[in-house]
């Protein structure tokens, strides 16, 4: 069996929402990109937004700092060695031209020498969306899948050409292609369709804070229909993502995540992402507790079949204690579940 990988977030896009305005300036994407590398997570992975969302706008005075995740990517490439970079998740119906958001991914895998990842999704808030097709008019699931079609086209085909109902090109030579033979794609989401879309075509699955229970059937799921569709199951990623909040003992990380911009996120992602679990207590799905508790918890994840911890989110308000939280977990919970 391959060794369970784990990995933290960056907060690309994430002021407001999970960590307070101000948070994520340039210098702090920085020291936490170093700090990973150095504590050994195999990647970080960032969110992707482009304008404010409802609940932020009607919370904070002052704007939050989206960086775009590739752009951000790019320059933390330069300045690190191992470690990877990956989209957690890149929103492709915001994005409407295909060919260069393939440019810039093909381009930034090459300047980071092959340490990309691409986790795609529709985003969890439908008012960006709205923001950016006024007019309506598109299928957010429909338009993902197809963009990830695209994307393949341009990365394999010498001259790509490519008629849908939401992407158009014809003749693209897109050079070079990504220096990976297969770039990892992954696809982001709780739906059930995303395990269908996952075993059709992708790499990988990225689903949200599920607890053991709820996640193992649809491994299974996802492991049948992989199968039927001609492909390996034990080569797809069960990545899914969860909160951490660590403490002395279960009581003070579970204040500790009650404190943080974290938990005000997780009540909104109630409504959306999160809403088959909203009756579930966070504090139980996620990774909250003392060290013990979280490697137990962690160890019946990766029973139930996560082969990946991806971007972890750690719940903190400030990055001294962000910091902090990611050696915690690096020091004392990777080495009992690895």
């Amino acid at each position: 069996m391959a060794q369970l990988l784990v990995s933290a977030g960056l907060p690309t896009c994430m002021e407001g929402l999970t960590y307070p305005i101000p948070f994520s300036d340039p210098d702090a994407l920085r020291r936490i990109a170093l700090h990973a590398e150095q504590l050994g997570y195999h990647s970080v992975w960032g969110n992707d937004h482009m304008t404010t969302q409802n609940y932020v706008r009607s919370g904070f005075a002052t704007p939050p700092r989206f960086w775009e995740p590739l752009i951000t990517y790019a320059w933390l490439a330069s300045a690190t060695t191992t470690l990877r970079f990956g989209t957690g998740i890149l929103v492709l119906p915001m994005r409407r031209d295909i060919v260069v958001t393939a440019k810039q991914i093909a381009t930034l895998d090459h300047l980071s020498g092959g340490r990309l990842e691409i986790g795609v999704g529709i985003g969890a808030y439908r008012e960006e969306f709205e923001a950016l097709w006024p007019d309506g008019g598109a299928h957010r699931g429909a338009m993902m899948e197809e963009g990830v079609a695209a994307l393949r086209a341009l990365f394999t085909e010498r001259s790509a050409t490519f008629e849908g109902a939401y992407y158009r090109f014809r003749d693209v030579e897109l050079s070079p292609k990504p220096l990976q033979p297969k770039l990892p794609i992954y696809y982001g989401g709780n739906s059930a369709n995303h395990i269908e879309r996952t075993a059709r075509g992708a790499d990988g699955w990225i689903p949200a804070a599920m607890p053991p229970g709820q996640l193992r059937p649809l491994v299974d799921r996802l492991r049948e229909a992989t199968a039927a569709a001609g492909r390996d199951p034990a080569a797809i990623a069960v990545a899914p993502q969860y909160v951490v909040r660590l403490g002395s003992t279960n009581e003070e990380a579970v204040a500790g995540f009650r404190r943080s911009q974290m938990h005000h996120h997780l009540v909104s992602l109630r409504q959306s992402t999160l809403r088959d679990q909203a009756a579930l207590p966070m504090e139980e799905v996620n990774l909250i507790g003392d060290a013990a508790c979280v490697i137990e918890r962690a160890t019946r994840l990766k029973e139930a079949g996560v082969t990946h911890f991806l971007g972890l989110y750690f719940a903190t308000n400030d990055v001294a204690e962000l910091l902090d939280q990611m050696q915690w977990f690096a020091e004392e919970v990777t080495p009992k579940i690895v």
